[in-house]
């Protein structure tokens, strides 16, 4: 597991910044399945959930460990069963480590996944 799942995501007003794609790449090594987007500010990571169910449970826990962490992703479920999470910083305009440590403690959840 990740070190990054034991660290805590820090406020972020702005002013700092964001990680170059280079950075972004050195983080997305301990996080297999999440992936960089085309520009380089924002990490994805899709999910086949097992059922609707499945889906919205990890939702439910996910936003559990965003407000524990006061970092937020975005939520997009389709197809009744096709969850993908994506993280940024929008204070920054990009990413931030606190990105890749939500993506962490979400990697560490559990998850009914559709093999």
């Amino acid at each position: 597991m990740s070190d990054l799942v034991h660290k805590k995501c820090v406020p972020c007003e702005g002013g700092v910044p964001a990680l170059t794609r280079g950075e972004a790449a050195g983080y997305l090594r301990e996080l297999e399945s999440w992936r960089l987007s085309e520009d380089g500010k924002s990490i994805r990571r899709e999910l086949l959930m097992k059922d609707f169910r499945a889906a919205i449970e990890l939702i439910k826990a996910v936003a559990e460990v965003a407000e524990a962490e006061d970092h937020h992703p975005d939520l997009h479920l389709t197809g009744y069963r096709k969850l993908a999470v994506e993280l940024s910083t929008h204070a920054v305009g990009g990413l931030t480590e606190n990105d890749f440590i939500l993506a962490a403690k979400i990697e560490s959840l559990p998850k009914a996944l559709k093999y």
